[in-house]
């Protein structure tokens, strides 16, 4: 992660100087004259994400200023670890206190490539903190949220239905937790014949990956991930463009398990279930096919209107089972609609809730937290588009229209009132780079969910 946590900062690290525009311009004209002609120079106002380098005078470097948007932004010194030069460096007193978790994690995220296939460059710079419990707070939420950009970036040939249940199986190991996976025919004895259904088709078997953790007198808390490991899109296959990006139909397993990582090695008071549908949308002579209708475990028979609409048949019978223990709280999370990305982008995933107070005040704390979220409606009057004449629902609307809201809805049918459920339809990744955030998969919202989680259930 290119973050050192250390009693004492190395002899020789270069200092760096936090600050942001407001602050450097209230103290730009304490600096010699020499040093505010090289500010002018080279055009550094403290703006977020610029630095300026200088040098001592012998020519090497004595220090960095860097411009950020405010102390505790999690991607403040992002754009730091590889504009520098390799390195040790530390952090001054001076200009802007920065907060230690946001140091340590924007930096550790400054410092993330995918670099399975591909070596990186040059290394990127590394950031010496001191010891304490909010540096290595950010060290863990990075990493955390790094591991998931792996899994999402992993081409499908080396990430299947297997490979993921694995991952889930390395990270229960970590904590101690129980694992168990659900595989291939097993799935029907088991009573999950959606997931069976979907996966069927593939060379590598369909499962599901289970976790639980925690002392079971503690809340419930059910966490679910759509682990698509690749849709070519079934029998309605997917276009070129369409299809291209469908190694990250798993990206809500990655985000899902990042977040029961964080709960587990943060302690949280609960009683922790992560369930992850994994199966691969393929073609072949036994492959699920539009007109067909499928069981779920709920009994709710589903008539399948297009095979590119697997995702929410998947999740029906993961809901449906981590609903019978009736959890204080359950989140699924899945790159589920095109029309969410129509609606909101790529940025902005999109919530549902049946409490319209709850879905407000997670918009709000993602915004603050630069995690983000939008609310979106569960319009019960929309459940007509998605009823079927031959079978209880089908699994696509009637029309283009209202595309996330049907499936939401459709979702929505296994998972009872009683049960409080939020449903997050994210993107999980990022179209273009910025500092932090480069191209590639993305762990959307797992921050704003670990928080709202920590004040909810305590720690």
């Amino acid at each position: 992660m290119s973050v050192e946590l250390k009693s004492k900062p190395a002899a020789g690290a270069t200092p760096i100087h936090t600050t942001d525009r407001v602050t450097f311009k209230a103290i730009v004209a304490a600096f010699p004259a020499a040093t505010r002609r090289w500010f002018a120079t080279v055009g550094f106002d403290g703006a977020p994400d610029s630095q300026v380098l200088l040098p001592d005078d012998k020519g090497a470097l004595k220090e960095v200023w860097a411009g950020v948007h405010a102390a505790a932004h999690p991607f403040a010194l992002s754009a730091l670890p590889r504009a520098l030069p390799a390195g040790n460096y530390r952090l001054d007193d001076g200009a802007l206190a920065m907060d230690p978790q946001s140091a340590a994690l924007s930096w550790s995220l400054g410092c993330y490539s995918f670099n399975a296939y591909k070596s990186p460059k040059r290394a990127p710079a590394t950031l010496q903190l001191p010891m304490g419990e909010a540096a290595a707070r950010g060290v863990r939420i990075a990493a955390a949220l790094c591991a998931a950009r792996d899994l999402i970036n992993t081409p499908a040939e080396h990430l299947g239905p297997a490979e993921l249940a694995q991952a889930v199986q390395r990270v229960a190991l970590t904590h101690g937790a129980k694992f168990k996976q659900t595989v291939g025919e097993a799935l029907l004895a088991a009573g999950f014949p959606a997931i069976h259904a979907v996966g069927r088709a593939a060379a590598r078997e369909p499962r599901l990956a289970e976790l639980t953790w925690g002392n079971p007198r503690h809340p419930k808390l059910t966490l679910v991930g759509k682990g698509v490991c690749f849709d070519s899109g079934g029998l309605n296959i997917k276009g070129p463009e369409g299809m291209r990006q469908m190694k990250k139909d798993m990206g809500g397993a990655a985000a899902a398990l990042a977040l029961a990582d964080l709960v587990m090695g943060l302690n949280l008071p609960v009683r922790l279930h992560l369930l992850i549908p994994a199966v691969e949308n393929a073609i072949s002579g036994n492959a699920y096919r539009p007109g067909d209708v499928i069981k779920t475990r709920a009994g709710v028979k589903i008539e399948i209107g297009n095979t590119d609409a697997e995702g929410r048949v998947i999740l029906c019978d993961a809901l449906a089972y981590g609903a019978q223990a009736k959890p204080e709280l359950m989140i699924d999370m899945a790159t589920l609609t095109g029309a969410a990305r129509v609606a909101l982008g790529p940025q902005l995933p999109a919530l549902f809730s049946r409490s319209t107070d709850l879905a407000r005040s997670l918009v709000d704390r993602g915004l603050q937290l630069h995690d983000p979220m939008w609310h979106m409606p569960l319009w019960q009057p929309y459940h007509a588009g998605i009823e079927s004449d031959v079978a209880d629902i089908v699994n696509t609307g009637k029309g283009p229209m209202a595309g996330a809201i049907n499936a939401a809805l459709f979702l929505a049918d296994f998972v009872p009132e009683t049960v409080p459920w939020l449903h997050i339809d994210l993107y999980a990744g990022n179209e273009s780079s910025r500092p932090g955030r480069p191209a590639g998969g993305e762990a959307q919202t797992v921050r704003t969910l670990l928080d709202y989680l920590e004040e909810r259930f305590g720690r």
